[in-house]
């Protein structure tokens, strides 16, 4: 009898909704796998919490004068998404190609290797992509798993990148350690490299700078410093137009001073110039080999409606 109680006992508690406390020792990492591949995807649990964004000492005036803001926990790829990854979305025959109208649809073929011989399978960070593509693979995850992805905003990936840090660089102001966590000017011989070879920042995220640059959600604001305001929840700038995007991290073509972490970059239309197409492709970028990207999977999951209408607002530009 009593032990009839004690299982009964379990399975109520396992039928309770999580309360707060129960959801925080369950916030950890997630080792997972690309839908139908051994692919592994590892995602870092990021605690939410409120920074300082920008930097309080710079003297550019663009990054003057920054603001306080809270960002809500979510999860990040703990690498920059590679080609490996990539390629099961693209050679996916159970998606259309190129589709306007569906709702998954896969990037056409590109026109050369966009690579430029500098490596795919193996680990190497997918690159050449627009933010339509990053954004469609997040699409695809989500119609394969249920679970909502999507790539970071400026404030959720400038947050993560310091880390609960306040200099220049994550791991001080030094620039002569750079090569330890980054692949740039000094180092890559003008190739990105695969990734994961550097020291991860101290949350445990590889390549937030240097190798490829990585795309963020909010149009670019040149005064983006100087807009957002002290006190704002997970503050975005939402699309208007295809250019400019913001773009972080900086590239293996930068130099230490394009490295900071408050450092921003945005998206052009000459990105794409060499494209022999008419009108030029909606997925890939000719001139872009250093942009690449990685992907957030937030805590607290949007509904079914909720998701579409941001996928819709994001990929209907």
């Amino acid at each position: 009898m009593k032990y009839l109680k004690f299982l009964l006992a379990v399975i109520l508690f396992f039928r309770l909704p999580l309360t707060a406390s129960s959801q925080q020792n369950t916030f950890k990492n997630i080792d997972t796998l690309i839908p139908t591949t051994t692919i592994p995807l590892k995602l870092v649990a990021i605690k939410g919490g409120t920074f300082f964004m920008g930097n309080p000492s710079s003297t550019a005036e663009n990054e003057k004068p920054g603001a306080t803001v809270e960002i809500s926990p979510f999860w990040m790829s703990a690498f920059e998404i590679t080609h490996d990854q990539f390629s099961i979305f693209f050679k996916d025959e159970k998606f259309t190609q190129g589709s306007k109208v569906d709702a998954v649809t896969r990037p056409t073929a590109q026109y050369i290797d966009l690579s430029w011989n500098m490596g795919k399978e193996g680990g190497f960070p997918v690159n050449s992509m627009s933010q339509d593509a990053a954004l469609m693979f997040c699409r695809w995850l989500y119609d394969k798993t249920g679970v909502f992805y999507r790539i970071p905003t400026e404030a959720e990936w400038e947050y993560a990148c310091k880390a609960g840090t306040k200099t220049a660089y994550f791991f001080g102001t030094d620039p002569k350690q750079l090569p330890q966590y980054a692949w740039f000017a000094d180092n890559s011989a003008e190739k990105y490299q695969k990734v994961g070879q550097k020291k991860p920042n101290p949350w445990g995220l590889y390549d937030m700078l240097g190798n490829v640059a990585e795309w963020t959600l909010d149009q670019y604001d040149e005064k983006y410093f100087q807009t957002i305001s002290t006190g704002l929840k997970d503050p975005v700038i939402p699309p208007k137009t295809r250019y400019p995007r913001s773009v972080r991290g900086g590239s293996y073509l930068d130099g230490a001073d394009d490295l900071h972490v408050t450092t921003r970059k945005h998206s052009e239309s000459t990105w794409n110039k060499r494209d022999p197409q008419l009108p030029k492709s909606r997925w890939w970028l000719t001139d872009a080999a250093f942009v690449g990207f990685r992907i957030v999977r937030p805590l607290k999951q949007p509904t079914k409606e909720e998701a579409e209408n941001f996928y819709k607002l994001y990929l209907g530009k």
